[in-house]
């Protein structure tokens, strides 16, 4: 199997490089500069965090969330080659997470849990993230004042968030547009 790699960019791990499947299309990892943006946000919210990647696809933002202090990171992947790569890179880190093989919204309908920090970064064009912001909400995904980290293709907009969430960070990137949204405000 053909892979490419992506660099962690900070923490414990900064520098180490993750593989991931080279012929997968949809399989875009974060870029650099928009991790750093994220992690910028997340830096008083990240040590101890419960985090969620859905569609995690190479890994690269759960992983990136472990190596800067968060508690605990569960991966979530449909593609069956690139999971199985993230298991290999885990634990070639020495880190034992649990990467579940299966579609996003199938998790979020049987496993349950409170996570604090979500990500979101799933295949461009799909029509997936109103779909899957409204199962988090339905399913009490969130622990109290959890933050949602939305990636997506730039002509989508701003996406509409399930009631009493609000963005609370935007940014724009090239093609892609960024969000930080949460479920508890002041």
């Amino acid at each position: 199997m053909k892979t490419s790699k992506v660099r962690i960019i900070g923490g414990d791990w900064r520098g180490r490089k993750l593989e991931f499947p080279a012929t997968l299309q949809q399989l875009r990892p974060t870029p650099g500069r928009i991790r750093e943006t994220l992690f910028n946000w997340l830096t008083y919210d990240i040590v101890g965090a419960r985090c969620l990647d859905l569609y995690a696809g190479s890994g690269a933002l759960g992983v990136e969330a472990l190596s800067r202090g968060a508690a605990e990171v569960t991966f979530v992947e449909s593609d069956q080659k690139s999971a199985r790569l993230l298991q290999k890179n885990l634990l070639r880190l020495g880190n034992a997470s649990k990467v579940y093989i299966m579609d996003a919204r199938r998790f979020v309908r049987q496993i349950s849990g409170e996570w604090d920090i979500v990500f979101l970064d799933p295949p461009y064009r799909h029509g997936m993230l109103k779909q899957i912001l409204q199962l988090l909400h339905e399913y009490d995904c969130l622990a109290k004042k959890a933050l949602v980290y939305i990636e997506a293709e730039r002509e989508l907009g701003e996406i509409k968030l399930p009631p009493d969430w609000k963005y609370i960070k935007k940014k724009k990137e090239g093609q892609i547009e960024y969000f930080l949204a949460s479920n508890y405000y002041e």
